[in-house]
């Protein structure tokens, strides 16, 4: 159920069940479903989980893959819920981060760009705190890393570091982990405009760097093309790795009953 759009997301996790012997249902848009109509998303759920082993959702408001959750008898995956929380990115992150240094545990990253509206670094800076890496959050003061997101950080003991120019910890990096400015998300589109482009990473910059750069995509202008053909670049097969990886996602949390 993708009430946003989608590429990779969406994608990885249809080649996911395909690769494991199953089939997808679904829709893209509220257009393509009732709820134009006037069905509401319960409802439209209800019919899902009687069509299906799994929900996946994608959807603008915070919390609603929580709320299917609580009313639906089969697994549901939160493909992303506005500017929350987008869970199974991180896990990818987190396999792309331990295929490449064989570790997570004191890696020096930077989180940059859109901290405030990114769901996906909401998402990650939890995890790696809990895998005990060393944060840093590069964004216009703007953009900032939301206050629930640090307050939680503090509260677990969790230890990071707030600037908004790279150029104070790109030396000790391990990982640039770039974000768009989502435009998408901006209630002021002025304010958007502003701030879009505040940050662009080029080969020039990481170039002596000991460091590899990930993004969770898609990228507008954040990351110029001459990245890409560099042994930095990582973001492609970071986006790759979102198939084996939500492979096991769907093999874990579904249970077949023959008799469904």
């Amino acid at each position: 159920m993708f009430f946003e759009a989608s590429t990779r997301t969406r994608l990885s996790f249809e080649t996911a069940m395909k690769r494991l012997g199953g089939d997808c249902i679904g829709f893209t848009g509220s257009d393509g479903s009732s709820i134009i109509k006037g069905e509401t998303i319960a409802d439209t759920s209800k019919m899902f989980e009687s069509y299906s082993d799994a929900i996946l959702i994608r959807h603008p408001i915070e919390g609603v893959a929580k709320f299917i959750s609580d009313i639906v008898d089969v697994p549901v995956v939160n493909a992303g819920d506005g500017a929350g929380q987008h869970p199974t990115q991180t896990l990818l992150d987190l396999y792309t981060m331990r295929k490449e240094f064989d570790k997570i545990k004191n890696l020096n990253i930077a989180l940059i760009g859109d901290l405030k509206y990114g769901r996906t670094v909401h998402s990650l800076s939890y995890a790696l705190g809990i895998f005990g890496a060393k944060m840093h959050f590069i964004s216009p003061n703007e953009l900032k890393m939301p206050d629930d997101v640090l307050h939680d950080l503090k509260r677990k003991k969790i230890s990071y570091h707030e600037s908004d120019d790279l150029r104070d910890v790109i030396d000790e990096l391990d990982i640039l982990y770039v974000t768009r400015i989502q435009k998408e998300r901006f209630p002021d589109i002025e304010e958007y405009e502003r701030i879009k482009g505040a940050y662009s990473i080029d080969k020039h910059l990481v170039e002596g760097k000991d460091l590899i750069v990930m993004h969770p995509l898609p990228r507008i202008d954040e990351i110029n093309h001459d990245v890409d053909n560099t042994k930095y670049n990582k973001y492609f097969k970071q986006a790759f790795n979102g198939v084996p990886v939500r492979m096991a996602i769907l093999k874990n949390i579904i249970k077949h009953d023959s008799q469904k």
